[in-house]
């Protein structure tokens, strides 16, 4: 039986949405840093696995722990931080770039760097080819889904207050940043497609989801999911067209350029965001306030 004082996760969402606000309102510019910030994640991850040729399955370990490191300090903020938030999203984005290459590649050489012979140190990656390793994840991702709709928690991301929902929204965010880029990756190696056109694919799948937005017997919420794995093999197309060789299709940028032209790109919309979400604040804060009881 629940004591008077005790407070479930769902009353702690119903009181405190607007004081704990932990993750961004889903605007256009939602959508751009979240496609720079993946982007970039494929450019980086690619640089620290096939460049510097520590192969995937170091690069996995390392970025697996910069992505736990990034998510104590996000689950540990109060209130929305923009640098928070999106350095837990290029975390996992880089983290998802090497996870799906070590399960879906293996040590043949046309997945290697010029002049490799290796894929560095320890296993060389499970060689489960992209439909195996897409079907793996859509498994485990739905059953991030299950276990959230069993616990009663919102899906509604401006809603997300507690640590459970938060907990629940990473793994998801995760699973489906790895997910997305065994997508890409399959566009830009296996369909036929190239980088271009498997960007452009994406564009277009990613045009029909704004199209749904109109239709009322679509839940937001699904069509906000679904984007957010779409937007991660937008980016690695992309990331892919920017570094890989032009006779492979790409524009020979090389990862170390593109990821610090990325990288400055993605901290200006950080920055960018941090003064609106300060001007902000008071608005938000007055708000809280005239809502308590």
């Amino acid at each position: 039986m629940q004591q008077p004082n005790q407070l479930t996760d769902l009353d702690v969402a119903s009181t405190t949405k607007s004081v704990m606000k932990k993750l961004p309102e889903v605007t256009l510019a939602f959508w751009i840093m979240k496609i720079a910030a993946t982007t970039l994640g494929e450019t980086a991850g690619d640089l620290f696995s096939q460049t510097l040729k520590l192969g995937y399955f170091l690069t996995t370990i390392a970025l697996f722990l910069i992505f736990v490191v990034t998510l104590v300090v996000q689950l540990r903020s109060r209130r929305y931080n923009p640098f928070f938030y999106w350095t837990v999203i290029l975390s996992t984005s880089m983290a998802g770039t090497t996870m799906s290459d070590f399960m879906n590649r293996d040590a043949s050489t046309r997945y290697l760097s010029g002049g490799a012979t290796s894929l560095g140190w320890g296993p060389q990656g499970l060689g489960l080819g992209y439909p195996t390793g897409a079907a793996i994840l859509i498994s485990i991702l739905l059953v991030i889904f299950a276990v959230w709709r069993l616990s009663g928690m919102t899906f509604e991301i401006r809603d997300i207050v507690t640590f459970r929902g938060e907990a629940l929204f990473w793994s998801a965010i995760l699973v489906s940043n790895t997910l997305g880029t065994s997508m890409g990756d399959f566009l830009s190696d296996s369909s036929g497609l190239g980088y271009a056109g498997g960007a452009l694919l994406v564009t277009g799948l990613l045009a029909v989801l704004v199209a749904l937005m109109k239709v009322p017997a679509v839940p937001n919420v699904l069509l906000f999911w679904i984007a957010f794995v779409l937007t991660r093999p937008l980016g690695a197309t992309a990331g892919d067209f920017l570094t890989k060789p032009v006779a492979k299709g790409g524009l020979d940028l090389g990862t170390p350029g593109s990821s610090a032209v990325l990288l400055a790109v993605l901290l200006g919309l950080m920055a960018h965001a941090q003064v609106r979400e300060t001007r902000s604040a008071p608005v938000q804060e007055a708000r809280s306030r005239a809502e308590r009881p």
